[in-house]
């Protein structure tokens, strides 16, 4: 188990696109809407040992269709390897709905889709040769194709010293006769065995659980981690009668999944069966609490913090390490360019005599001449496009998927903050890709007249809960009034204010300011929310302060730099090559000058 291998989890077996109702305590008869995730057990589990940071590999199938393309990349985003995930051309990835409602889950359409038509050739023997652990689940031995795949892959592990662990899953406990057969004859195989009670007394052939368990010993040495419903999981290493209880209450089969991939976490951890055992119930208990599926996994840092502080989920604490884990890419070093002003956009269209709609192909082009930069590969920083849906939609749609995206929800102006669309701007961003960054200018003062301050900071929360229920980030930026006096400690305050009412941006964005200010707001910013994204400059000419700050990871590049060739092509004075010249030569310059100033700073 310690030995050092490339994978310390191989699981092979269902992989499937799931839609899970999003309405709780309904069928699947009753749903209205769904979230799509990745499903199926085996994949279930791979993607929650990924998520903990095991190195994890999934063997399965899936078909040549949107679906499968879905499955396998969202495995891939959490670090899983899918190079052993082979595509169908005849066979559509199998789909699965997901209801819960008061009585457990409810299920309809699985279908048998491709990851049954497995290969016999898929339990390739030096990728599980290449592992710590190889993970199978019950509901794979269905058909005779996937348990002979099964058999196959197990005796390659025992062959090369891997350890091996069945899951019952939930297939388990509605199996026919002959899938039970599969899975006795099986059984001694295994060094680790994990299922329910109801799934344990099928395998074990008798109602009494203790019988069961007794059947199932004389057939296989292997541990076994037993799931008690609501009460407790235990797990016993020697005879049914030495059971240890883990004093793990598990809640819901739902969330097995989650629980195996804790369970696994803390075995190859060497912690003991206590721990791994808490473990497991950890990461269930998550799952439950967060009505969810494989999204609902929580990351080793989640599962750390929950260990060790002992908190629960709808503790805002852990609600920020949550939000803040699934991280993905890092954006060190962005230049976006911040195209999303609509107020101005009209009065420049005014000024040069276009009409209106000339704007939306404007900024278009502006994004041309970003991407056109980027391909250049002079650049070395990453790229973004802050655009707003009123004129911005076209030009957002043709940048980069790649890049940093964002959008906003403010009206242009509005004090206290109003949001397009009306106040449910949780039901606005159920339309936008997860990708999108959430943007909101808001005039915020600490010292404002109280009724005000109140008002702009119930608005803000309300946006603060709409993104942590869509998951998208937030960018909040953060302006002072004009007509209110302030110093320079006005905004660490005004910042500090926000975190103290449980606002935690994932990104800030503020003006200029002295390197003093910058010093301290990294200093906030390190005590009050360390996972905080950073801070995005508003592009203030002269990069030195921001370029020196911890926090600060790039900058807004404003409309002002590309004022004059807009207004030139608006005018009809200049082509659209020409208006893409000039704005890529412009976007060019900037970032020139942040890196400039930012290798100052590594220099120093």
């Amino acid at each position: 188990m310690t030995a050092p291998r490339a994978f310390d989890v191989v699981s092979l077996g269902r992989l499937t696109l799931e839609l899970r109702a999003q309405q709780h305590g309904a069928r699947v008869e009753d749903a209205t809407s769904f979230t799509r995730q990745v499903g199926g057990a085996a994949a279930g589990i791979a993607f929650g040992c990924a998520r903990l940071g095991l190195r994890t590999a999934l063997v399965s199938r899936v078909g040549d269709d949107a679906a499968g393309r879905f499955v396998v990349e969202a495995l891939a985003a959490e670090g899983c390897d899918v190079s052993r995930v082979a595509v169908d051309r005849e066979r559509a990835t199998a789909l699965l709905l997901v209801g819960d409602d008061d009585r457990g889950s409810s299920r309809a359409g699985h279908g048998d889709g491709a990851d049954l038509a497995i290969d016999d050739r898929a339990a390739d023997e030096a990728l599980i040769a290449s592992a710590r652990t190889l993970v199978v689940t019950g509901s794979f031995l269905a058909t005779e194709r996937t348990a002979r795949v099964t058999a196959s892959a197990v005796e390659h592990a025992r062959r090369h010293d891997v350890r091996t662990v069945l899951d019952l899953d939930r297939g388990a406990a509605e199996v026919a006769p002959e899938h039970q057969a599969r899975l006795q004859a099986l059984l001694d195989r295994f060094d680790l065995i994990v299922g329910t009670e109801a799934e344990l007394r099928l395998v074990g052939g008798d109602d009494d659980l203790s019988q069961a368990l007794g059947t199932i010993r004389r057939a296989t040495p292997a541990t076994l981690v037993v799931k008690h419903g609501k009460a407790t999981c235990s797990y016993i290493e020697g005879e049914p009668g030495s059971r240890q209880d883990a004093s793990a209450p598990f809640a819901h089969i739902d969330a097995g999944d989650a629980f195996l991939a804790g369970l696994l976490r803390g075995w190859l951890a060497g912690g003991g069966w206590r721990e791994a055992c808490r473990a497991a119930h950890a990461c269930g208990q998550i799952v439950l609490e967060r009505h969810g599926g494989t999204t609902a996994m929580p990351s080793a840092a989640e599962l750390d913090y929950v260990l060790s502080n002992d908190v629960g989920v709808s503790d805002p604490r852990f609600a920020r390490v949550h939000r803040a884990a699934p991280r993905g890419r890092s954006w060190d070093d962005v230049c976006v360019i911040a195209i999303d002003d609509r107020v101005q956009a009209f009065e420049l269209a005014r000024e040069a005599g276009a009409l209106e709609r000339r704007t939306e192909l404007l900024k278009q082009l502006l994004v041309r001449a970003v991407g056109e930069a980027e391909q250049a590969g002079s650049l070395h920083v990453h790229v973004g496009v802050l655009v707003d849906d009123a004129y911005g939609a076209d030009a957002l749609a043709s940048a980069d998927r790649s890049w940093w995206l964002a959008r906003p929800v403010e009206i242009p102006g509005s004090l206290p903050v109003e949001f397009e669309g009306g106040r449910s701007i949780g039901s606005r961003l159920v339309t936008w890709p997860r990708h999108h960054v959430v943007k909101c200018r808001v005039q915020f003062h600490p010292d404002a007249p109280v009724d005000e301050r109140l008002e702009q900071e119930t608005q803000l929360s309300a946006l603060h809960s709409a993104v942590l229920a869509s998951g998208h980030e937030l960018l909040l930026e953060v302006a002072l009034p004009r007509n209110l006096p302030s110093n320079d400690d006005t905004i660490e305050r005004a910042i500090k204010r926000l975190y103290n009412i449980g606002i935690f941006p994932d990104w800030w964005s503020l003006e200029a300011m002295p390197a003093q200010t910058w010093r301290k707001l990294d200093a906030l910013i390190a005590e009050r929310d360390p996972r905080c994204r950073g801070v995005l400059a508003l592009d203030p000419g002269e990069l030195a302060a921001p370029a020196s700050s911890r926090s600060c990871r790039g900058i807004l590049i404003g409309s002002t730099a590309f004022r004059a060739a807009s207004l030139a092509w608006l005018s009809g004075a200049i082509d659209d090559a020409a208006l893409v010249a000039q704005a890529r030569a412009a976007f060019e310059a900037r970032v020139a000058a942040w890196r400039q100033a930012r290798g100052a700073k590594a220099a120093t």
